[in-house]
């Protein structure tokens, strides 16, 4: 019996009418190479790679749906003369029988000042410490114009050959900061219960079902926690999850965490210290995170499946296909993730160690990655390109399991 019929995660799945290969889908890992705000070669080689590398759909990241929704210079953003670019990038993924997903976000009030040239926008008068701004209160004309803009992103996804798009509803952007009662003290009608702070990410979700019809992918990334008192917590994200199918989500990316305030709850291990400094271009952030790194980016410990049990309070409570991410390492967490009723898993710092990681484990020539969680790649991602510090330096994993037996 060969390896891709003795596991499940190697079976064809389907997302909407969208078939895949397998069950293994790269996450969308911010890549760091759109240095001039549009998609590159560097990005189309990337993404090349891992399609090759065995993925049933690679996450093209992170797009901003306008520009004032950037947290950095080098991020794209959506607009109709970097269509041709993507078509290229979705055809070279195509050749390598994969399928293509865009992500499409707006990083409201952590947005960069620097960047964008005004005032952040979030759902209230936030003061952001990742950014030193202040955010200002939308108003319904503002949410008006990015619920237009998230519609607009995806029409030209679908236009540039993207086989689904992927919402950002979470880790503290713009949509995922509506839902939390952290970053949303609003007093009218979106903010207060949880129906009311569902009002504005729902209604773009449907703005969005509308623009690309009723059969095209719509997945949705969203937060299971926040990872902090005050934030969002998974009794609420269930009802958020029931209220998404309703939306018409074709399916779900359960994470966690928080970029502004919880940046590696959803990635938990080491905290590259050394690499944020040398990233960061601010010299006030750079000398704070110099001198207070360890306080202002909280170390959380890394454990396989860390999002298993919350993640199973919502394949409980919904019916659409889920898509389980969080400490995805080897064969024997996708197949539980299988069993336990997840029809997909998301890996990302597992195909930066080695984008062609998923043939390898369908070959059984690998059981699981020997990716380490030491997360400098993270700390790489914020200067671009991203990689795999570890490789570059010439050096293996620490802990490299290659396979010796059969699971």
């Amino acid at each position: 019996m060969s390896e891709s019929t003795k596991y499940k995660v190697f079976s064809k799945g389907k997302i909407a009418g969208l078939e895949l290969r397998n069950r293994i889908i790269r996450a969308g890992c911010f890549e760091g190479m759109c240095q001039d705000e549009s998609p590159s070669e560097l990005l189309l080689e990337h993404h090349k790679a891992v399609s090759a590398g065995g993925v049933a759909m690679t996450t093209v990241a992170y797009c901003g749906v306008s520009r004032n929704g950037l947290a950095f210079g080098h991020e794209m953003w959506m607009r109709e003369e970097i269509v041709p670019m993507l078509e290229r990038i979705t055809d070279a993924i195509h050749r390598e029988g994969a399928a293509a997903s865009i992500q499409l976000g707006h990083c409201g009030f952590f947005a960069s000042s620097r960047v964008i040239k005004q005032r952040p926008i979030g759902p209230s008068r936030k003061f952001c410490t990742f950014r030193l701004s202040l955010s200002r209160e939308m108003t319904e004309g503002d949410m008006a114009q990015v619920r237009e803009d998230f519609g607009k992103a995806a029409a030209m996804a679908v236009r540039a050959g993207f086989d689904a798009v992927e919402l950002h509803s979470g880790h503290g952007y713009l949509l995922s900061q509506f839902l939390s009662p952290w970053t949303n003290a609003r007093k009218d009608r979106y903010g207060g219960s949880l129906e009311n702070r569902l009002r504005f990410p729902v209604s773009v979700i449907q703005h969005v079902r509308e623009t690309v019809g009723s059969a095209f992918p719509i997945l949705i990334k969203m937060n299971l926690r926040d990872g902090f008192k005050g934030g969002l917590e998974v009794g609420d994200a269930v009802e958020v999850a029931k209220s998404y199918e309703a939306a018409g989500a074709s399916a779900l990316i359960l994470s966690c965490g928080f970029t502004a305030k919880t940046p590696l709850y959803m990635l938990r291990g080491n905290v590259p210290t050394k690499e944020f400094v040398k990233a960061e271009k601010n010299p006030l952030l750079k000398m704070g995170l110099f001198l207070f790194g360890n306080i202002f980016v909280q170390r959380f410990p890394f454990e396989e499946m860390f999002l298993l049990e919350e993640a199973r309070l919502v394949r409980r409570a919904v019916h659409m296909p889920l898509v389980l991410i969080g400490g995805i390492c080897s064969l024997e967490n996708m197949e539980t993730a299988m069993k336990d009723g997840f029809d997909f898993v998301q890996i990302g710092r597992a195909t930066i160690r080695d984008p062609g990681i998923v043939r390898k484990l369908e070959r059984g020539e690998m059981l699981a990655s020997d990716c380490d969680h030491c997360n400098r790649c993270i700390g790489e991602m914020s200067a671009g390109p991203v990689r795999c510090v570890c490789l570059a330096e010439g050096r293996s994993s620490s802990q490299s399991r290659r396979l010796k037996e059969p699971l």
